[in-house]
């Protein structure tokens, strides 16, 4: 906590006139959000006159994904930056006094005034929570007593594993984390490819304890989100911790010590009493078994080779999902044709704010108005927290399921459609390649700003709806027979998500293999323990992905809560192991399964959906609000495991 001496750190840092006049000031609030800024107003303005602003006239009506001005017109919009003015320079010109506590119930009232509607009840605790108003890291459960007898052993320092590592150190349990890779970051280490960017908003995807006001541009690209997490590393002491360039063979529990072996691929065997493994599920590349022999250069999009000059080259790139979408806008002003052979179209979200680049009023905001950085988090995660299941749910009595699942998907495919045909134009072919047959949300939605469907309508980009047959040496056959001449071939072709852990194998009690246990139907309590695996814990594991919106930033938060729960649960008891009771894990499985059953990811008009196993089950998605799984993943429920 902050001392009364220290101010909080999102309080503002104070500045004079001499700093920020006022005419520089109100070129600066024209970069922000206004329904974040008056929120701002809020907590710089004396108590007597909040109400002004949470009463008043100018107010957001509504929210919406990516939508930072509220619907707000640009009358109100002027009329609210003026107001904001004489609000920001009158507490600059008081010496940009510490903002006093909000009044009871004050916070909630933001919070509704912030989304244009009530905020239901059941989301306060957490939005509370992950507002972190009072300044200090309420996820952080300080030391925990005994966690000098648990050394633990982290697999993968991407982003969950180097939260699982700043939460060890916290709570003082020893800790190693292992990664093959030679720097951390995970995905953002691996996946250089042209156009890589993430496509949650960038000030929320980063951890709630460490916000970051530096980004370039609102949706960042992969070296300033690389960099972050090696920031992120060095500050939090993580450093020191980690071995690079080692890949983790596998891991075997020990029955009669008690404890587990981890063999690294260097020959080296870490002792540990728990393991936490956080290798993700999109992190092994997939490359098809296609018949034939290429000649020249081809790789896969997680490992692009940067060595290869595109310049004025022939083409060809299998697969158009989530990667090949942004690799296609990236170099087709590089090179001669691109052919891109995608099985079936991909529906796409609007966002024209896509590639928009962070103004200066908005770092500045962050750094010197209380709690703007804060506010602008939550104006980016209330409407994607649980919004897109609403669409996403199947409602029986609906009709035509080949076309959507029920009216609010039905909407949504209108709305898909009439973002992507008006960017076409008169083109009837094209628009029967890009619109697709599916219902929308059964597969990732792409967010879309109009480059991917500009980079179609240039005459040197070509798009094929078919599959690959076979390789010649300079050409890609697609299956319907047509040959392809390539001079580069570049597979966008996605990963293994439904192949966890591999090529690692993990070796439980009474050498049960976890691979064997779960089959094709990989499942574990709330993603993270799966009972015969003592003091093993998942992160990213099974059922903890997020295809309804949200940040999986903020799952693998919730689920190292739960595995910081364990953890001191197992700590402070004096017994050897914690695992969860078979009934509990069963019981998830089953609630998991009815509930993803339900929702149009498993859907059976949709071909080619990476969710799915090969019997059709979906076992990699969370398909609960996400506010029900922060409230069940926040403290361990002791009867759903057994300490021995």
């Amino acid at each position: 906590m902050y001392g009364p001496t220290v101010r909080n750190p999102h309080a503002g840092r104070p500045f004079t006139a001499d700093e920020w006049s006022d005419d520089e000031i109100a070129a600066l609030l024209d970069d922000l959000s206004v329904p974040t800024l008056l929120l701002s107003c809020v907590h710089l303005s004396r108590p007597e006159d909040r109400a002004a602003i949470l009463d008043g006239p100018l107010r957001p009506a509504g929210s919406f994904l990516n939508e930072y001005q509220g619907f707000m017109t640009p009358e109100d919009q002027r009329a609210a930056r003026a107001l904001a003015l004489g609000i920001v320079t009158d507490w600059r010109d008081r010496g940009c006094p510490e903002p006093e506590p909000l009044a009871d119930g004050e916070l909630e009232r933001m919070m509704s005034f912030a989304v244009g509607a009530p905020v239901d009840a059941d989301y306060v605790p957490m939005m509370v929570e992950e507002l972190g108003l009072a300044g200090d890291d309420e996820r952080a459960s300080g030391p925990a007593p005994g966690a000098a007898d648990v050394p633990v052993v982290v697999i993968g320092c991407g982003m969950s594993g180097l939260l699982a590592a700043i939460r060890l150190g916290q709570a003082g349990f020893p800790y190693v984390v292992v990664d093959k890779n030679d720097g951390p970051g995970g995905t953002w280490w691996e996946n250089t490819y042209p156009g890589a960017r993430v496509d949650v908003g960038s000030h929320f995807y980063c951890y709630s304890f460490e916000p970051s006001h530096h980004w370039g541009e609102f949706f960042a690209r992969q070296p300033e989100l690389q960099a972050y997490f090696a920031r992120v590393m060095d500050r939090y002491g993580v450093t020191p911790h980690v071995r690079f360039g080692r890949a983790v063979e596998r891991a075997v529990w020990d029955d009669d010590t008690q404890e587990w072996h981890v063999h690294l691929d260097d020959g080296t065997v870490l002792g540990a009493r728990a393991v936490i493994c956080a290798v993700g599920q999109l992190n092994r590349p997939f490359t098809p078994d296609v018949p034939g022999i290429f000649d020249g250069p081809s790789f896969h999009t997680a490992r692009w080779d940067h060595d290869v000059d595109l310049w004025d080259r022939d083409v060809v790139m299998v697969g158009a999902g989530a990667t090949g979408f942004q690799v296609a806008p990236a170099i087709a002003d590089q090179v001669r044709s691109l052919t891109v052979i995608q099985r079936s179209a991909q529906w796409m979200f609007p966002n024209p704010g896509y590639r928009d680049a962070v103004g200066p009023g908005v770092p500045w905001a962050i750094e010197h108005l209380p709690f703007y950085g804060r506010w602008f988090r939550f104006l980016i995660y209330f409407p994607s927290c649980d919004g897109g299941l609403v669409a996403a749910k199947v409602d029986p009595a609906w009709t035509d399921q080949e076309r959507s699942v029920s009216e609010a998907n039905d909407l949504a495919r209108i709305m898909f459609t009439d973002w992507i045909t008006s960017q076409v134009g008169d083109d009837p072919d094209l628009v029967a390649k890009v619109v697709p047959t599916y219902p929308p949300t059964g597969k990732r939605t792409l967010q879309d700003d109009g480059s991917w469907l500009r980079t179609l309508t240039q005459h040197h980009v070509h798009l094929v709806r078919a599959g690959v047959d076979h390789l010649e040496p300079d050409a890609v056959i697609d299956t319907d027979g047509t040959r392809h001449r390539a001079d580069v071939v570049v597979w966008a072709t996605g990963f293994h998500p439904n192949e966890p852990l591999v090529p690692m194998t993990v070796t439980g009690r009474g050498g049960a293999d976890l691979l064997d246990h779960w089959g094709s139907r990989p499942r574990a309590l709330y993603g993270v323990t799966v009972p015969d695996f003592p003091n093993f814990f998942l992160l990213y594991g099974p059922g903890t992905n997020l295809a309804s919106g949200g940040s999986i930033v903020a799952a693998s938060e919730s689920e190292m809560a739960y595995v910081d729960g364990c953890l001191r649960l197992l700590a402070g008891s004096g017994k050897r192991t914690v695992e969860p009771t078979c009934e509990a894990y069963d019981d998830w499985y089953e609630r998991l399964q009815a509930e993803v059953r339900t929702m149009v990811w498993a859907s059976p008009h949709i071909e080619h959906n990476y969710y799915r196993n090969p019997d059709g089950e979906v076992h990699t998605l969370n398909p609960f609000r996400f506010v029900d799984y922060w409230a069940w993943t926040r403290t361990v429920d002791p009867t759903e495991h057994e300490l021995r």
